[in-house]
């Protein structure tokens, strides 16, 4: 069937996110590996380096290159980016992002792509390549129970929602409520289905980060609200790193020691930044832990803030009470690789999608901390499956350290409890790794069929 065609080229564009870029590379990566698709990704140029690093590591010179995107935007450059951004300027960026339509639509008029694959805050990324004859695909790369949730409150309001699992405190909606109205009333030109407009500009279907053994009945219900055809692309987990140095690492090293399911790993992902208060609490959690339960502690600060040193930010005394069975580590830490590792018995997190799915497809349970937006629906998809425990919290969203600490003590310590959200873990692990291959196959077939089909035309 490629004999059809030399070799198509897809422009990739996802939002300035690295949640968003990576599930977009690794997309890349495995449909190229599957038929001749050359990739061009376009990007602010400060994600390059980050983007390069995952081209040259894959070994992925010959089929994907980076394309830059310039904002008409009063935030330096260093800011067009998610990663690392002070929070209160999200919204700015997300505002400064919508400036970028003449430098996409001088891209497309250059490189003449086979298809466009675009992202969730630019549906003017579609109407620009459906102008000049391209189709489009919309891929975002979240949660189909989150795309349910989003579609009967906000586009298809009233009725009953069939997941009463995915039910939202009302401090918890409001976030979701914030973001919707400001992107109705400042990025979508004031578009009445706001996000499930890309549903409807999306050529043919609509591709999903999940997968069915996952997901399969919030897939079929936003398939049938939305009556577009969802083709759920699995996990896109990028695997653990076979590099010598990071097995090698002090923290890996630090954690082939403990006991199996004794560590909690946690992390709050690349763009959440931990309050003062936010530290504190997770430090007491942990102290007030059994001396049994180890854990390894990722803590990030956003890029520009006054040099501190993990000493400082923490508790004063913190890390010599917790010496030998804690570890915390400033900036990055082999995810992937912790997630895989035996010890590992749970992974603390904010619920960001991807760092979801990654958890489960290691097998490994969460215990749920989310904080904005999606994450409590994904902490609610997760509950409902299974395979987490939510930290609760207080009324104006804090997590408190006795709190804390029960949750982490009941999953790493009471063998009834942890047994069981292992076991569902590892079961919806492979569920996810069974189909894998086959979503990506059919991917990869999907948009080829959709290249030559427009091909026909032209």
């Amino acid at each position: 069937m490629d004999s059809e065609a030399s070799c198509f080229r897809i422009l990739m564009f996802p939002w300035l996110a690295h949640g968003h870029i990576f599930p977009y590379l690794e997309l890349a990566r495995r449909i190229s590996k599957k038929k001749k698709f050359h990739i061009h990704l376009c990007s602010t140029a400060v994600n390059f380096n980050s983007i390069n690093s995952f081209i040259e590591k894959n070994s992925l010179q010959n089929s994907i290159e980076t394309v830059e995107l310039h904002l008409q935007s009063d935030l330096p450059p260093h800011y067009h980016t998610t990663k690392n951004l002070p929070s209160n300027l999200i919204l700015t960026l997300l505002k400064s992002f919508q400036t970028a339509k003449p430098s996409f639509s001088d891209t497309i008029a250059a490189l003449k792509p086979d298809l466009v694959i675009y992202d969730i805050f630019q549906p003017w990324a579609a109407r620009i390549a459906s102008s000049r004859g391209i189709p489009a695909v919309h891929f975002a790369a979240f949660a189909a129970a989150t795309m349910a949730f989003v579609h009967h409150h906000y586009a298809s309001p009233g009725g009953d929602f069939p997941f009463p699992e995915l039910c939202l405190l009302d401090h918890e909606k409001r976030s979701i409520d914030s973001l919707i109205q400001f992107l109705y009333t400042d990025v979508f030109e004031e578009d009445k289905e706001v996000i499930f407009q890309n549903y409807r500009l999306s050529s043919e279907f609509v591709m999903l980060k999940t997968s069915e053994g996952f997901e399969g009945k919030y897939i079929d219900y936003v398939s049938d609200v939305c009556r577009r055809k969802i083709l759920p692309v699995g996990p896109l987990v990028t695997g653990v790193c076979e590099n010598a140095e990071e097995n090698n690492s002090d923290v890996m090293k630090w954690l082939s020691k403990k006991e199996h399911h004794s560590t909690v790993y946690i992390s709050f992902g690349s763009e959440y930044f931990l309050s003062e208060e936010e530290i504190d609490e997770i430090a007491k959690g942990l102290e007030l832990c059994d001396e049994r339960v180890n854990f390894i502690w990722v803590v990030r600060f956003p890029v520009g803030e006054k040099t501190i040193t993990i000493e400082e930010r923490l508790p004063r005394g913190f890390l010599n009470r917790v010496e030998g069975r804690g570890m915390v580590v400033s900036g990055w830490a082999p995810q992937a690789n912790i997630l895989a590792h035996p010890s590992t018995g749970a992974f603390v997190s904010h619920c960001g999608w991807s760092s979801l799915t990654e958890s489960i497809y290691y097998g490994v349970p969460v215990i749920g901390m989310p904080k904005k937006l999606n994450m409590f629906i994904d902490a609610r998809m997760l509950v409902g499956a299974g395979a987490c425990v939510e930290v609760p919290s207080e009324e104006n969203g804090v997590f408190k350290g006795e709190n804390i600490a029960n949750v982490i003590r009941k999953v790493i310590l009471e063998e009834r409890i942890g047994q069981g959200l292992r076991l569902r873990s590892r079961e919806l692990s492979e569920k996810m790794r069974i189909e894998e291959e086959q979503l990506i196959d059919e991917t990869a077939e999907q948009l080829w069929q959709l290249c030559l089909k427009n091909k026909g035309k032209h």
